[in-house]
């Protein structure tokens, strides 16, 4: 009896804690602010989660079950449903050979993740590599530390310019082994100030007749400059009277000297040393009429383009160090200036015409800083823009209006500069391969035959005859099309041939490419023989390109059955030739009491790579 008794007393019991443990929560759910502070102090005394009184009045938080991370899904939706493994490629996954679908957030990460990868800063370091087998690619260490070395910079950088990079010495050495000279000699006194350098300007005559050489062969291959606008500016100046033109602003004066400078290095009728002494005092007067209006401090269109020009001469000039060096402050100008913003962003107010000017400015700027880079296997500086190249447009009812071939090479030029300056420059100033894995190669290569289509046809559709018939009708044309072809194939050929631990060299398809830039030079030397031997940047790339050949004929002579192969494939055959007619050409431009030592050593270091039989009596003197 007494111990029904009890029972039925401890039934009670939990019957009237479960009631109030009911009103309790209900109480909590009619005060939310209540709740979680009490919810809080609960959890902050016992460690567990919701709070349960007992039947002594103390509170018990019974643990709560862990939650599932909400991870967005990342593979594919036909991956996902099969439960199977995904690589999450684009555009379609390795499982599978039709085109993938992803969510949205898998898109957006993959994009963010790509871009990092892709970024055009690469600041940290190469791992250590094994020496490659068969790469046109790779530092070489010296064992004496005060050794000029090329482990310190790019292999292509201090192979092609002939020297290398440096340690860091106590003394001072040259930087690339070129020019050893201040490049802009000193003429001039101290009070003479801007009158001084204009005093020295050429009789109005000869200087028309520098401008149309400049126009000529220069500027199809820069466009940067209004025609029609600078020859009102250079009219106007010369109509003025002396004592207002030597109030003139100094940019104009320094840009006319850039341009006659760089005209006087492709006149034919007077010697070379002749044409090389005139055409740096010029340049120096160039550079004098830049201090004159404090060219470091103030930034104008005029002074940016007369500092293109002077890069472009001093390289020419064989002062690649100096052009090098000079380009630095060039590009910070630039940025000061903000050439590097979208014009419908910074003035908005401008004209049509303003605003073309900055966008072609800062194209050529971007040019010159991304090639020279390439062929220096130094980081790109001018990196940083939102300018688009699908804003440069012509408008025919305005004085923007330039010719449409021109406007398709500028942004054909430009095109290509962006995509090689992400892809291209950034990896080789660190001496890393281009391309990590087999699929990042074919999805560059693919990038690259899409800039390459974006090409109008007439800078794609053309062989030896066609191009020699064009050049009687058309110059300006034909010096684009070879300049575009040289540089688009010279980067696709550096593509081919760099590997990594996964990627393999591409023989043929480097082989191909370097036939393809090297032939447009061959071309440019039999339609402009005199231009071709001015051209720098021409010279070199296509020197770069026959050493690519002689390293890949040379590893591939080393395989098992490699030296038959050389004898019978035509590739081979024709790679051969390719480098033998180099050395032919460099033979020419060294000839004579005026002859480049430049070509001259080029010669020695390409007919290392042929057999003494294959080198002609007269190259093999050498």
């Amino acid at each position: 009896m007494a111990w029904a008794f009890g029972h039925r007393w401890r039934g009670a019991l939990r019957i009237r804690d479960r009631r109030r443990r009911r009103r309790h929560l209900e109480d909590w759910s009619r005060a939310p602010g209540s709740f979680h502070r009490n919810i809080a102090n609960a959890t902050e005394s016992t460690g567990f989660g919701s709070p349960i009184k007992n039947e002594d009045g103390s509170l018990q938080v019974p643990p709560t079950k862990k939650q599932k991370r909400n991870k967005p899904t990342l593979s594919c939706f036909e991956c996902v449903e099969r439960k199977t493994k995904c690589d999450r490629g684009r555009p379609h996954c390795i499982k599978r050979q039709t085109e993938c679908k992803y969510a949205t957030v898998a898109n957006i990460l993959e994009e963010t993740n790509r871009s990092v990868s892709n970024a055009r800063r690469m600041t940290k370091p190469p791992k250590k590599k094994p020496p490659l087998s068969n790469g046109f690619e790779g530092p070489k260490q010296a064992p004496n530390p005060f050794e000029r070395s090329a482990s310190r910079g790019s292999t292509s950088s201090s192979t092609g310019l002939l020297s290398n990079v440096p340690y860091s010495h106590p003394t001072a050495s040259n930087v690339f082994g070129i020019g050893s000279e201040h490049p802009f000699a000193n003429y001039w006194t101290c009070q003479g100030g801007l009158p001084e350098t204009i005093s020295v300007l050429p009789e109005k005559l000869q200087a028309d007749i520098l401008l149309e050489r400049y126009f000529e062969c220069v500027d199809p291959v820069y466009p940067m400059i209004h025609r029609q606008t600078f020859y009102a500016d250079y009219e106007h100046f010369w109509s003025l009277p002396q004592d207002e033109k030597n109030r003139v602003d100094g940019a104009l004066v320094a840009l006319t000297f850039a341009m006659l400078a760089m005209g006087t290095q492709f006149v034919t009728t007077t010697s070379p040393r002749e044409r090389q002494q005139t055409a740096e005092f010029y340049v120096s007067a160039g550079h004098q009429s830049l201090r004159m209006s404090s060219y470091l401090n103030k930034a104008s269109v005029r002074s940016i383009q007369a500092m293109v020009l002077i890069t472009y001469f001093l390289i020419n000039d064989n002062h690649a160090s100096d052009g090098w060096a000079f380009a630095g402050i060039l590009i910070r100008q630039a940025y000061a200036m903000g050439l590097h913003r979208d014009p419908n962003i910074v003035c908005p107010n401008a004209s049509i015409f303003e605003k073309q000017v900055r966008r072609k400015l800062w194209q050529a700027v971007l040019l010159q800083d991304t090639f020279l880079t390439v062929l220096l296997s130094l980081p790109p500086s001018a990196t940083h823009t939102d300018v688009n190249v699908e804003d440069l447009i012509d408008d025919s009812s305005s004085i923007a209006n330039t010719n449409p071939t021109d406007t398709a090479y500028i942004r054909g030029c430009w095109t290509l500069a962006n995509l090689v300056q992400e892809t291209i420059c950034s990896p080789r100033s660190l001496d890393l391969p281009i391309c990590a894995t087999p699929r990042q190669k074919s999805k560059l290569l693919a990038d690259f035959r899409a800039v390459y289509r974006s090409f109008p046809d007439i800078f794609r559709s053309w062989d030896a005859e066609s191009i020699g018939q064009l050049c009687a009708a058309n110059k300006r044309i034909v010096r684009q099309t070879l300049f575009l072809t040289s540089n688009y194939f010279h980067n696709v050929m550096l593509l081919h041939s760099s590997a990594s631990a996964e990627v393999p060299v591409n023989v043929r398809g480097a082989l191909e490419a370097a036939h393809d830039a090297i032939h447009a030079f061959f071309l440019l030397y039999q339609l402009f023989e005199s231009e071709a031997k001015v051209w720098w940047v021409f010279n070199h790339r296509a020197f770069l390109e026959a050493m690519c050949i002689g390293n890949i004929l040379r590893e591939e002579a080393k395989l098992e059955g490699g030296e038959e192969l050389l004898l019978k494939d035509p590739l081979f055959l024709r790679a051969k030739a390719d480098i033998v007619r180099m050395i032919e050409i460099m033979q020419l431009m060294s000839e004579g009491e005026h002859g480049s030592a430049v070509a001259l050593t080029r010669v020695s270091v390409l007919s290392t790579y042929l057999p003494e039989a294959q080198i002609s009596p007269q190259i093999s003197t050498i």
